[in-house]
């Protein structure tokens, strides 16, 4: 893999659970992605793919239905949307900020980045910027690079130079890594160190690869998984005091009996103690203000080796 060129993106040995503490002594970070567009390749979205039944649900009944959900255990969620989604549909983006939910930003068309030059991936993150700042009044925070179906790593793509332009137009953060389940710093360049602060994600727990991503036509869906997914995670987490994020979809996780599982979800783990629900924006500030690169950045020699016939 890229990032596993002669280093590691993060220390590797991450922080301690003792190490780690929360706002207000909190017992675990508990994050909520959810991603507003509609599935697309590595093209990006097109006209094809807006113009579905899936998309107008997940942008309107789904969405509200979500956003009822969320609201009725008092959750706020980062939203990670695509510029041109901002463009078209910027009043539901306002409304979304206003209910105190973070806007992030997911592409101008959720394409693979890395597939174009430098000067054009700048022009695409400025574009995308622009369309959410438009719709919201504030520049995003972070910046996301979401999986879609035939992903080779299934964590999104970026490419050498994102990282270098994310931080030069002011990005705090980079919204799904898998390398650490807590904020840890994705390394583009060990020499300066040039790093940015990532979130964490992994697949096990986004909505897509359970309910979406099997075979169309086949009738098949994995709910029961992954709630059994998430609860598991989430008391494991909560128990060692780390943090638990989970990644929706409102064309995928806000039919009826999906929807009855994350509420059921959410139910059990606001119940317990100490919980701060925080948009990555907010764990991102946090994060920077209490273990800056400068002390807890640690870069270790890769272990990574390449092999010609390897499948990475």
């Amino acid at each position: 893999m890229p990032w596993k060129d002669g280093y590691t993106i993060s220390d590797e040995r991450g922080l301690a659970d003792a190490v780690l503490h929360w706002p207000g002594d909190a017992a675990c970070c508990f994050g909520i992605t959810v991603e507003l567009g509609p599935a697309c390749g590595p093209g990006g979205i097109t006209a094809r793919d807006l113009d579905t039944p899936e998309n107008y649900y997940g942008l309107h009944g789904g969405l509200d239905a979500l956003r009822e959900t969320l609201a009725g255990h008092g959750m706020r969620a980062t939203f990670a949307v695509p510029g041109v989604i901002a463009e078209l549909y910027p009043e539901i983006v306002r409304a979304l900020h206003a209910e105190g939910h973070e806007i992030a930003a997911d592409g101008w068309r959720r394409e693979d980045i890395s597939l174009h030059e430098r000067a054009e991936e700048r022009d695409l993150i400025r574009r995308t910027v622009a369309a959410l700042h438009a719709a919201t009044g504030e520049a995003p925070a972070g910046w996301y690079c979401l999986p879609r179906a035939g992903d080779k790593y299934a964590v999104g793509a970026i490419s050498p130079d994102t990282v270098p332009l994310l931080l030069a137009e002011g990005f705090t953060y980079l919204g799904n890594s898998p390398a650490d389940d807590v904020p840890h710093y994705w390394v583009a360049d060990p020499a300066g160190p040039v790093a940015i602060l990532a979130m964490p994600y992994y697949y096990a727990f986004d909505d897509q690869f359970h309910l979406l991503f099997p075979a169309r036509g086949t009738g098949l869906e994995h709910a029961d998984a992954l709630e059994r997914n998430w609860r598991a995670e989430f008391s494991a987490q909560y128990r060692r005091g780390r943090a638990f994020t989970m990644n929706l979809h409102p064309h995928a996780i806000a039919w009826p009996n999906r929807l009855r599982k994350l509420d059921d979800f959410l139910t059990h783990a606001t119940a317990l103690p100490g919980l701060w629900n925080a948009t990555a924006g907010e764990c991102a500030r946090y994060w920077l203000e209490t273990y800056p690169a400068a002390e807890t950045l640690r870069i270790e020699p890769s272990i990574w080796q390449y092999h010609e016939d390897s499948l990475n």
